[in-house]
Order: structure tokens, then C-alpha cells, then sequence
């Protein structure tokens, strides 16, 4: 007992080095091995049609008396929730949201340069629309024929229409599990070729969404890149998966 009291730290650091040379002769040995692992990307990508168009316009109105400004915009308001309901679009896909207003100034300058004096020039109301339907076609094609509008003397400054997905989350599991299915069938193939049986799955990880236009040579984006400008579209994701190697 006293032997090992006196000698207890020679014996500890002794044990240690026997127990790196194990492990260090257990990494030479295994050195160049193969590894008995497949790493594998699979891809899921399915092309849709959006069922969600969003489309703005502006217009806007100006007077010197504000009064007479709002009540130009608001006869201009009517015209324009007429057509749309015209063209088959209901109030509840349209929204007109608060008029901006703001003054006008106009500066007078001296032979020099200079402003020598500033007036007020009247008011300027603008007003903006915007319309969220599922009746994409009747949406986009509205967008593109406002010419009555602009016959009936409202200046309608039209933006390009918006293009969504309401069904995203389905599409989404169902490009996983496709995405999945292709990764597994090319490890499973690789190991077939390879004389081997494929083994447990040790890892898996998925990459990001992305949503492009269809036949498109738009960029993908680190976090994912969300099309809004196209009604057709694309979307894909991929799924890396490590297996073992029977």
C-alpha cells in the first residue's frame, strides 16, 4: 500500500502514455483506411402556378383649396372602385388606403440665382389602391388595361402585379419527401455499386428554399430566393444525407 502511496504519480503519468500509444496506434492503424460512409444530395423541384396576384396603382389629385382636392380624389375613387367592379372584382379584394397629402411650393429666383421668393402652389392628394385576388387572370389583365381610366382623366400610375403561393406549406413537404427519396435511391445505388449494402442514416440536413421563375436564369440566394414577379414558378430544395456503408 505504501508503495503505491509513493509512487501513485509515476504510476498515473505511466498509465497515460500507454493509453495514448493505444490510441494513437489505433489511428495509425485505421491511416488510409476507407470510410465506410456515402454522403449524397438529393433534389426536390416542382414548377406551379401562382393562385394569389396582388396589384397597386396610385392617383392623385391638386388644388389650391384642399376641400376642392379631396373632393376631385374622392369623385376619382368611385370611377376607379366602378371599374374594377366592372372588370369583376369585388370590394373585398380591394383596398384604398389613406390618401397622403402634402403642399406644394414654388420658388421665384432673382436674375442671380437666388430664391427671392417662395408661394405656396395648392395641395397635392395621393391616393393608393391596392388588389389581392385569387382571380389572377381577371387581376393581371386589369393591370394591363387601365386606358378607360386614364380616358376618364385619372392619372393611374399602375405597378407590375406580385405573384404568390398560397400553398407553400404543402408544396414544401411534398419537395422533402421528394427530395429525400432522390438522396436515398443515389447512396443506395452508389453502395450497390460499390459491392456494399446501404446502412443507417448517420446525418441529414436540408438547404433553403428557393422559388424562381420557371426556365429562368435567375440566381439562387444564400437565404433563399422568393419570385414575386412571375406567375409561373419553380421552387426546389435540396437534402444532404450521410449513410453508412454495410
Amino acid at each position: 500500500m505504501n508503495f503505491f502511496k509513493t509512487h501513485f504519480s509515476t504510476l498515473l503519468i505511466a498509465a497515460a502514455v500507454i493509453i495514448t500509444g493505444l490510441i494513437l496506434g489505433k489511428a495509425y492503424m485505421s491511416k488510409g483506411k476507407p470510410d465506410d460512409t456515402v454522403s449524397v444530395i438529393g433534389l426536390g423541384e416542382e414548377s406551379f402556378d401562382s393562385d394569389l396576384i396582388v396589384w397597386r396603382a396610385s392617383f392623385s389629385r391638386r388644388s389650391m383649396e384642399l376641400k376642392d382636392a379631396y373632393a376631385q380624389l374622392n369623385a376619382d375613387i368611385r370611377k376607379v372602385k366602378s371599374y374594377l367592379k366592372s372588370r369583376g372584382i369585388s370590394d373585398d379584394e380591394m383596398v384604398f388606403e389613406a390618401a397622403d397629402i402634402s403642399k406644394e411650393w414654388s420658388n421665384i429666383y432673382d436674375d442671380e440665382g437666388n430664391i427671392r421668393q417662395t408661394i405656396f402652389d395648392g395641395y397635392s392628394l395621393n391616393q393608393s389602391v391596392k388588389v389581392s385576388s385569387k382571380k389572377v387572370n381577371v387581376v393581371e389583365q386589369t393591370s394591363r388595361q387601365v386606358s378607360q381610366l386614364i380616358d376618364a382623366g385619372i392619372e393611374l400610375n399602375s405597378d407590375s402585379p406580385e405573384y404568390y403561393y398560397t400553398k407553400l406549406a404543402q408544396l414544401k413537404l411534398k419537395m422533402i419527401e421528394a427530395a429525400t427519396k432522390d438522396a436515398h435511391e443515389r447512396a443506395a445505388k452508389i453502395a450497390e455499386n460499390g459491392g456494399g449494402n446501404l446502412g443507417k442514416l448517420m446525418y441529414a440536413d436540408m438547404g433553403v428554399f428557393q422559388i424562381t421563375a420557371e426556365n429562368s436564369s435567375e440566381e439562387y440566394e444564400w437565404g433563399g430566393s422568393f419570385n414575386t414577379s412571375s406567375k409561373r414558378k419553380t421552387a426546389s430544395v435540396t437534402i444532404r444525407l450521410k449513410y453508412e456503408i454495410d
